[in-house]
């Protein structure tokens, strides 16, 4: 893990000092919960990024709602239906969670490691294409 990083997060979460820093405290001890290996990371001059093998999300804070984008959120199993934004894009999805909203915490850590595994297979084809060659 990315001290820097992780300390930015954690200073971010202190600064929004509302609804959206405690729901991004949430969902940041799950995607922990769910993969302890997860790697935090600092992009893009400020977002929040998870990574096992790959971005399994990002965790973007607006005014409205806290969103956690999938990068390869079209290709994972959603069962619970958590996916409930960018719902047209070809490769990724994310979750809008509004001031009040609920999360299904159980599916959103099987989501976490579903991402993990996709991250992980793209991986290993990636070095069987390399190894081919």
């Amino acid at each position: 893990m990315s001290a820097a990083a992780s300390a930015n997060i954690d200073k971010r979460i202190e600064t929004l000092g509302d609804w959206r820093g405690e729901t991004l405290a949430r969902v940041r001890k799950l995607i922990h919960d769910a993969d302890p290996e997860i790697v935090e990371e600092w992009k893009w001059r400020g977002v929040p990024v998870w990574e096992h093998d790959g971005i399994v999300c990002t965790g973007e804070t607006y005014k409205q709602v806290v969103k956690l984008t999938f990068a390869r959120g079209a290709a994972l199993p959603d069962a619970k239906k958590l996916f409930n934004a960018s719902l047209d894009g070809n490769v990724r999805r994310a979750i809008d969670i509004p001031e009040g909203g609920k999360l299904n915490e159980a599916a959103f850590k099987a989501l976490i490691r579903a991402a993990v595994a996709a991250n992980k297979e793209a991986l290993a084809e990636r070095a069987a294409k390399k190894k081919k060659r």
